[in-house]
């Protein structure tokens, strides 16, 4: 899976890496409780490209005593997705592969994403507003039957009209 979706980085003047670039729709997203773990360092490069949305529909839920959202595997049910876009170097794949219990909580999978708005693209890279992109999306075929009548969501924040604020890592017990 680390051949996911590479291209050029411009993280660097004589940077010639590839990045692999990632779709996060949950507490990675900017203004949410894991953000500040996409620009630490010590995990990894990131750069952020776009904002975006899923091309299909899935059940986006807020599950467990924790408040995770979830992005279930079933695409064509829920709704499509906001998210953003994210070029990370093979350091920060890693992280995030771990982060998100790949591959028994979330599976690393190439979906189509519809570019609502770049910040940048790679050089080269034609594309407008609407233009479709493959990105690498944390998904999960791994959850409770129950799931699937939880409310499902087009936009995740923690602190939503949904009251089901996440417990982050540092608060858990």
């Amino acid at each position: 899976m680390d051949s996911l979706c590479k291209v050029p980085s411009r993280l660097g003047l004589f940077s010639r890496a590839l990045m692999t670039r990632v779709f996060v729709y949950g507490t990675l997203k900017k203004g949410q409780p894991n953000y500040h773990r996409m620009f630490d360092a010590a995990n990894g490069k990131t750069e952020f490209v776009a904002s975006a949305l899923t091309a299909e529909r899935y059940p986006l839920v807020i599950a467990g005593k924790l408040n995770i959202p979830f992005l279930l595997n079933l695409p064509g049910r829920g709704h499509r997705v906001h998210g953003e876009i994210y070029e990370v170097d093979d350091k920060m794949l890693r992280f995030l592969d771990d982060f998100e219990t790949v591959p028994s909580m979330y599976q690393r999978t190439l979906v189509q994403v519809e570019v609502t708005e770049w910040a940048r693209r790679a050089e080269g890279e034609e594309g407008a507003p609407g233009s479709m992109t493959e990105v690498g999306m944390y998904s999960t075929t791994s959850y409770q039957p129950d799931w699937l009548s939880l409310p499902t969501y087009d936009s995740y924040d923690s602190l939503g009209s949904h009251g089901l604020e996440y417990v982050s890592r540092e608060d858990r017990d």
